[in-house]
Order: structure tokens, then C-alpha cells, then sequence
């Protein structure tokens, strides 16, 4: 997914939380490598996140590691997660940053890495092997850079209750968009016939919600070659869903901020095309009363053709870097925690609170599917073990503008400010500007 990251910068604003676990008397222990033991006594190595309230993997990873190897405390410091990005390039470069610190996807890996932000840790990735997705998206040169921990892809979300109540058939193991088209229209003509508001479908403001799909999907595609035709249909679907009425339209859903967790948690909408990190968010929202309670599952990202091969969808990997400027001292504990949260064993601990983790067995779907309120019904089962997920974000110097030209061109065109085929031509001389 492609976050925003424009913003301010507030570099006093980082909150520290000290995260300690119980057990573990082992510091050679599991499948964290061994346990770091190149410092004389205790080690504390800081780590950047965000949105530390809602957002459990960091606490998670830290307490497992911890536990695993006792001499090493991870602290959290915790970020703005819209500006995530820029805040943390500013404070690189005072020297001020964490020792470790997330890439959320891979917009802005080659900023980071070709600033000599990263430290080489081809060393902690040595011991992975390919059960740890998207360690090649962090390559250049031979040497590794960062370790996934995540690796997200794009469903659909359905609510199970509002289909029964519209007496509309659930997805399959593969559908079309224009079945997805048709189901949302079919969903909100029902409903409504029923005296509920409900939509059939919430796409939400972010350019992923088209352009990855679109991306991924389409043939012999590559962002910065500057061609974007591909997209044209992908928008002409979207528009004509958002001019009948079958989803909120990009207009109110930017002017209301409204948020993709509140229209499909409180059953605004019946489905919801997102990633699956908002699994969690799902089940810890009902939980607490945020989200109301129905029966919701999930379905395959919806295809241009059935073809019989697995749904293609779309997401960049999460990984973990490490600063460049650690102490020495600390640099040994530091590719271990690298290590560990490539490993299954770190994988199993995200799985059990809903997170996707980059290792993929049969612990981690095991674990992922024990977790109660993760829906159990077969197609979610079948859409968990069953995608094909490309990089929404080519490693490039020229990714991030071009990724920006084609901002520009989606709020253009879902606004209808332009029509689609002037916002593509735009976004097209833009990108050409920026690649040259």
C-alpha cells in the first residue's frame, strides 16, 4: 500500500515504550539465531513504529525476541504513521533516529539505501531461505538491506450477514471485477430495498485501491515506462460504481475523512477491497465494541479473467532495516533481532494476532487460523493460501515521483476534475519529466 508522507516533521514528538516479556531462560533458544551475545552485558537496541496503541506486530516481535534471547530489551519509538516517512528521513540525517527502523513498503528503499541509510545485513538474512518472501525486493548488488517480517496482499472483505440479508451470492474462488461490479450494484439496490444505506462496496481514497490492481493484473506492465493505458478501464469501472450510487463517492469519502475501518466495521458497506493487515485491526475493533459484531469472510481479488491460476493481487513487502550509525557495540544484537523476524518462530507469534508474516508454513496457517474471530469458512481458507502477490512499487530512484504523477492522476480523475483519458496523458508527461 502506498502511504502518504507528506507532512511535518516533529522529531520531539517520538513516545518511547519499554517492552519487556516474561521467560525465556535460554538465550540460545528457537529459531532467533542463537541469541546475540557479541556485547558484555545487557543490550538495548531502539526500534522505530507507529501507531503503537492499534498496532501490536512491533510489541509483539519485541517481547518474542526478548524472550528468546533475555539480555536484549527492545524499545519502541513511536512515530506518525502518515508521515512516517518523512520524519524518519529527517532524522537519519541528524543522527537521531532508531537503531532499527521499518520500511513499510517499497516506495522509498531506494532513498534509504542509495542515502547509505541501511547497514548491510546480508549476514542476518544468510540463515533465511526463500519460506521468507521478499527478501530479494531488499537486494542490490548481491547485498541485503532489510528483512520482511510482512508480506500484505489485497482482498476482499465481505460481510457474510448484509449478502444473506440481500439474498445476493457470496464471491467464489475466482471472480471477475465485473462480477465484482455487478455484485456491488446488485447488493446496494437489495439493501436498499430493505430500508438500509448500506453500499454495496467502499473503495477507499488511496491510489492502491485502483492503480494496484491495475498494475499488478495487467500484462507486460511497468510504472515507469510511462504508459499507462492499462488503467483506463480499471477507473471507467470505478466512476460508473461511484455515479450509481453502489459506493460512496471520492468526493464525500475525502471531504468527510472517512476511514475504510468504519464504513465496512460498521456495515456502511458489504465489501471492502484492502489489505490483509486490516485482518487484525477487524477482529480487535469487534472485540472492543468499535467495529459491530456480524459475520464476515474473506474472497480472492477479483480478476480481468478467470484463467485457473491463482487470484492475482498485490503488496509490498514490511521489512526492518537497520541504521547505519548503531553503536558497535549493539550491531550483533541488531542483525539477530533481523534474523529472528524472518524465522517462523517469529512468524507464528504475528500470525496468532492476524498479521500475514512474510514466512509463510504450516505453523504460521495454523496459528493464523486459531486466532478466534479470523473467519474459518473455506473461501477465506482458500483466499489465505491462495494468491499471487506482485510488488505494488518497483525499486527505482525514479518510483517515488512517478508514483506521485500517478497520485495526481487518481484524485483527478475519481474527483472527475479531469476526464480519465487527460489525467492519464498527464500523468504520463509528468513521469516522462521525472525519468527523463
Amino acid at each position: 500500500m502506498k502511504r502518504s508522507i507528506v507532512g511535518g516533521l516533529s522529531v520531539a514528538a517520538l513516545a518511547v515504550t519499554t517492552l519487556t516479556a516474561c521467560g525465556g531462560d535460554d538465550a540460545d533458544a528457537g529459531a532467533g539465531g542463537g541469541g546475540a551475545e557479541a556485547a558484555d552485558g545487557p543490550v538495548t537496541l531502539s526500534l522505530a513504529g507507529w501507531s503503537l496503541a492499534t498496532t501490536p506486530e512491533f510489541q509483539v516481535l519485541a517481547d518474542a525476541f526478548h524472550a528468546e534471547n533475555p539480555d536484549v530489551t527492545v524499545e519502541l519509538a513511536e512515530y506518525d504513521a502518515t508521515n512516517y516517512d518523512t520524519q524518519m528521513i529527517a532524522d537519519l540525517a541528524a543522527g537521531s533516529a532508531p537503531d532499527l527502523y521499518v520500511l513499510k513498503n517499497l516506495l522509498n528503499f531506494h532513498t534509504y539505501q542509495d542515502g547509505g541509510q541501511l547497514l548491510d545485513v546480508s549476514d542476518a538474512a544468510a540463515s533465511l531461505d526463500e519460506s521468507t518472501s521478499g527478501l530479494g525486493a531488499y537486494e542490490v548488488d548481491g547485498a541485503t538491506y532489510a528483512v520482511p517480517y510482512r508480506q500484505d496482499s489485497w482482498y476482499v472483505y465481505y460481510n457474510r450477514d448484509l449478502f444473506d440479508a440481500a439474498g445476493v451470492e457470496a464471491p467464489g474462488e475466482c471472480w471477475t471485477w465485473d462480477e465484482y461490479a455487478d455484485t456491488a450494484t446488485a447488493l446496494t439496490t437489495a439493501l436498499a430495498a430493505s430500508g438500509s444505506d448500506a453500499k454495496g462496496a467502499y473503495q477507499h481514497v488511496w491510489q492502491s485501491t485502483v492503480q494496484g490492481f491495475a498494475n499488478a493484473q495487467s500484462e507486460d506492465v511497468d510504472i515507469l515506462d510511462g504508459d499507462y493505458d492499462h488503467l483506463a478501464p480499471y477507473y471507467e469501472r470505478s466512476l460508473e460504481l461511484q455515479a450509481t450510487g453502489a459506493q460512496v463517492d471520492y468526493g464525500s469519502a475525502t471531504t468527510n475523512s472517512l476511514t475504510y475501518q468504519s464504513q465496512f466495521g460498521t456495515q456502511k458497506a458489504a465489501m471492502l477491497p484492502m489489505g490483509s493487515w486490516y485482518v487484525a485491526t477487524l477482529i480487535a475493533q469487534q472485540e472492543s465494541g468499535d467495529a459491530d459484531t456480524f459475520a464476515w469472510g474473506l474472497a480472492p481479488a477479483p480478476q480481468l479473467e478467470c484463467t485457473g491460476d491463482d487470484p492475482v493481487t498485490f503488496g509490498d513487502p514490511t521489512a526492518i532495516g537497520i541504521n547505519p550509525a548503531i553503536d558497535d557495540e549493539k550491531a550483533a544484537a541488531a542483525q539477530e533481532f533481523l534474523t529472528f523476524i524472518g524465522s517462523e518462530a517469529a512468524a507464528t507469534e504475528l500470525a496468532a494476532i492476524g498479521i500475514t508474516p512474510a514466512y509463510a508454513g504450516d505453523a504460521v496457517t495454523e496459528a493464523y487460523f486459531a486466532l478466534e474471530g479470523v473467519p474459518t469458512d473455506e473461501l477465506s481458507q482458500w483466499t489465505f493460501a491462495h494468491h499471487d502477490t506482485r510488488p505494488e512499487n518497483p525499486v527505482s530512484e525514479f518510483t517515488a515521483p512517478v508514483q506521485s504523477a500517478l497520485s495526481d492522476a487518481h484524485s483527478a480523475i475519481m474527483s472527475t476534475s479531469s476526464s480519465v483519458e487527460e489525467a492519464l496523458a498527464a500523468a504520463e508527461a509528468q513521469a516522462a519529466d521525472a525519468v527523463g
